[in-house]
């Protein structure tokens, strides 16, 4: 045999070597997130919030000035960026340019609607959806770490009483910005959705930046396979701000089951983790 056929034969060797790697990689991947069901749950949001109207009313305060940012957005996307965008595209999908830059432009005005939405239109109604949907579920115990709860009644939404805990952190105009420069980085799906699914979540337990760095990393492929899902939901041009709302309550669903030991995420769970930390302390 030659040299140059002995050389194929390994590299042919090496590239089977590397895509048996990679395959036994994205089974366990898989069957880890298989395993979480944590792709299920903006499944199981969309359908709580439907059958749930007290959980509504958030959603239903804000959707007039979101509606009007989203016409305002996109409308400005197109005058400004159509023709820039056309332009390359144009090199890559040939006539067909014409639709996929419309479609590129509606993705890029819903990610913007969103982020500007939820950091300055909506951030009081997520966190009201978000503890309210814990009431809901009678994880009331969590939810008085970091808020008010007024007693008696069957509506979630009104027994939320005053904040005790600040809510989400907002964006500062330095990372907006540079969330808008790295717009293409940040449609790739789950990249860093799932790292603040459970934001609130966090909040309420009282964790410390490095509880919830090892909590995440435990637990990263459940975190990102939901991510994944709730970015795809989000991108969807019209009803992003909805999925917002849902999203917001599969997370909360999903905080309940693990509060409640209800998953497969238990074994070293949070409640777990706050108590070796306090051994620690």
């Amino acid at each position: 045999m030659s040299d140059d056929g002995s050389m194929i034969n390994r590299v042919q060797a090496k590239a089977q070597e590397v895509a048996r790697e990679d395959y036994d990689k994205a089974k366990v991947i898989l069957s880890a997130a298989a395993k979480s069901g944590s792709y299920l749950y903006p499944f199981r949001g969309i359908l709580y919030f439907s059958t749930h109207k007290a959980l509504w009313r958030p959603f239903l305060s804000r959707i007039w000035p979101t509606i009007g940012l989203a016409v305002g957005v996109t409308t400005t996307m197109f005058f400004f960026t159509y023709l820039p965008q056309l332009a390359l595209l144009v090199f890559v999908n040939g006539p067909l340019a014409v639709f996929t830059t419309i479609l590129l432009i509606l993705n890029e005005s819903s990610a913007i609607v969103n982020i500007v939405a939820r950091n300055f239109l909506l951030q009081d109604a997520i966190l009201d959806t978000f503890d309210g949907t814990l009431v809901a579920r009678n994880a009331t115990g969590i939810v008085s770490e970091g808020r008010q709860l007024k007693s008696g009644g069957s509506d979630p939404i009104a027994r939320l009483g005053k904040i005790l805990k600040s809510p989400f952190s907002k964006y500062t105009p330095k990372a907006f910005i540079r969330y808008i420069m790295y717009l293409p980085l940040n449609f790739i799906p789950g990249r860093t959705r799932g790292k603040s699914v459970h934001g609130r979540y966090f909040q309420l337990k009282g964790w410390s930046p490095s509880q919830q760095r090892d909590w995440l990393e435990q637990h990263n492929v459940p975190y990102t396979t939901f991510g994944t899902v709730a970015t795809i939901l989000e991108m969807i041009p019209i009803v992003s701000t909805f999925f917002t709302f849902t999203n917001t309550v599969g997370a909360a669903l999903w905080a309940a089951d693990i509060e409640q030991k209800n998953t497969d995420m238990t074994a070293g769970t949070a409640p777990n983790l706050r108590e070796s930390a306090k051994k620690a302390e």
